[in-house]
């Protein structure tokens, strides 16, 4: 098993299909199903983004699943204190390959990649409703720090 820092936006758009379905499937009524046109044209631009970077867990011949991380540097303000972070945007592990351990692996290099540019924190977000997400990061010891709500009117 390895990881590799990719731009390859084809192999991106279609390692994103399950979850995007899975997204789609769970909220409909705000995600769309997976269009590997659409979704390669969307990664084609994003891997160039400065501190945007692609990661790929390949075993064996064949990719697995992905992780799109984001070195994020926030300026300090009247409010905050300056402070970098390590932002996951988006992992997937493909159907088929779950709970084989890809997604520990992909998170601890992740973790390794934040120490190595003196990052003391991963930061991401899931839906509520992804109990599968939920468990995952649950099981890897991520803690809630803050919550995101809405009223719908």
């Amino acid at each position: 098993m390895e990881m590799i820092l990719t731009k390859d936006y084809g192999i991106l758009a279609k390692l994103n299909e399950s979850v995007q379905n899975l997204h789609a499937e769970l909220f409909p009524e705000q995600f769309k199903i997976h269009n590997v046109d659409e979704v390669t044209e969307f990664f084609k631009e994003v891997v160039n983004k400065p501190n945007h970077l692609f990661l790929l867990i390949k075993d064996e011949d064949d990719f697995v699943g992905y992780a799109w991380i984001e070195l994020k540097n926030s300026q300090e303000t009247p409010f905050k204190k300056a402070f970098r972070t390590l932002y996951v945007h988006q992992i997937n592990i493909v159907e088929g390959q779950r709970n084989r351990g890809y997604g520990s692996f992909i998170i601890h290099k992740i973790a390794g990649f934040a120490r190595e540019h003196q990052m003391n924190r991963i930061e991401l977000d899931y839906w509520t409703d992804n109990r599968i997400a939920k468990n995952f990061y649950e099981k890897l010891g991520f803690k809630k720090f803050r919550e995101h709500v809405f009223l719908e009117i």
